[in-house]
């Protein structure tokens, strides 16, 4: 580590991931004490996921404390291609990116992370991909005294988290008819949902991906998904969570089997269904899935307090039967003043990369579907 002091603060930027592992309980009350943290910046999903995804050498973690409390956190690492860049750990497996404030001492943290950061990106850009309207990093690009561009990025749908049945029941017309009939089907069923303990969670695991492989047998998944890498990571980070109440995983068993599984993640004022596998013969009954999970996951939220109800990234086209608000994540970039140049450049092959995307899409229709698939790709290799 490599430490600067500026009064009372200490901004240490941590490059060792022995280093990062052994900051668990403190980054972990960190994280509960920031309001807009999502479970993304959890130790267990980013320690787990530098083990599967990460490169020696790479890892560049901006720490802030006072009197030796952490305070403010940003969880970033070093990538050469298709430029020097300073990215979020993660990848794109995660859905959201922040950086972790104290909320009592935000405006020194921010400040402080700030300094931090225009040191460790002496040479780079700073690309942060996919952060909320309302994430402390918006504070950070605020105060930012170099080159900055906000541009868009993903598209989430997002409801308030409220129990499924009161929202159903405000809905009018066909539209609630239809939805209500989906429900009393689920019921009639007799599938039941079930949590899975700690203990239990890699064996889930396993079994949520053989039947997220079979509901999209035949068409585009993703692959990621498929990957041994993807799965060790979920066994290990979800095992962690759902200890500590941050994910939850339900299995859907009918007559004793199970014939679907869910994963959902929770952190703050907001909780996401991430990853999901349903039998197909579950189709063939007549049965809505997405409604039979939703269900599950709006009650978890309910239960916790939560306000929001994410549907996390795609805008696919069932995730509006229930009448979501739309939110655009930002693409963030910073530079130091004397690197706008190099800002510019990137902010220009982002936008060719994305005209590229949207003249695909608008060529071939199928392929919306498969870009929002494949959106969750990882960033490896670089």
């Amino acid at each position: 580590m490599t430490a600067h002091r500026a009064g009372s603060l200490a901004v240490t930027l941590c490059r060792d991931f022995r280093e990062f592992g052994a900051l668990a309980d403190e980054w972990d009350a960190l994280h509960r004490r920031c309001a807009t943290a999502t479970p993304f910046q959890s130790h267990a999903w980013l320690h787990s996921w530098w083990i599967s995804y990460g490169q020696e050498g790479r890892l560049r973690v901006l720490l802030v404390r006072r009197a030796g409390r952490l305070i403010g956190a940003a969880p970033l690492m070093l990538v050469h291609r298709p430029m020097p860049l300073l990215v979020p750990m993660g990848g794109a497996v995660s859905d959201f990116f922040d950086i972790l404030l104290d909320e009592e001492e935000a405006g020194y943290a921010v400040g402080a992370l700030g300094r931090g950061l225009d040191r460790a990106a002496r040479h780079t850009v700073v690309d942060l991909r996919e952060v909320r309207p309302d994430a402390s990093a918006q504070l950070l690009f605020g105060r930012w005294p170099g080159a900055r561009s906000r541009l868009t990025d993903s598209t989430c749908m997002e409801l308030p988290a409220e129990p499924l049945g009161d929202r159903v029941a405000r809905l009018t017309g066909s539209r609630g008819q239809r939805l209500r009939s989906k429900l009393r089907k689920v019921d009639a069923l007799g599938v039941e949902a079930h949590r899975v303990p700690q203990e239990g969670v890699p064996a889930a695991i396993g079994t949520l991906l053989r039947l997220h492989e079979r509901q999209w047998e035949g068409r585009a998944v993703n692959p990621e998904h498929l990957r041994a890498r993807f799965s060790d990571h979920l066994v290990r980070s979800v095992g962690r969570m759902v200890g500590d109440g941050t994910a939850a995983l339900t299995e859907f068993r009918l007559n004793g089997e199970v014939v679907a599984s869910n994963l959902s993640l929770q952190s703050g004022q907001l909780t996401g269904g991430y990853l999901y596998g349903a039998d197909p013969a579950l189709r063939d009954r007549k049965v809505d899935v997405s409604t039979m999970l939703l269900r599950e996951v709006a009650q978890q939220a309910s239960d916790t307090g939560r306000e929001v109800l994410s549907l996390l990234r795609g805008g696919e086209s069932y995730k509006n039967h229930w009448g979501p608000v739309p939110v655009v994540n930002q693409r963030l970039l910073l530079a130091r003043p004397g690197l706008e140049p190099l800002l510019r450049l990137r902010e220009s092959q982002v936008a060719v990369r994305e005209r590229a995307v949207e003249t695909v899409k608008a060529r071939f229709p199928a392929a919306r579907d498969w870009h929002e698939r494949l959106s969750g790709l990882p960033v490896i290799g670089r």
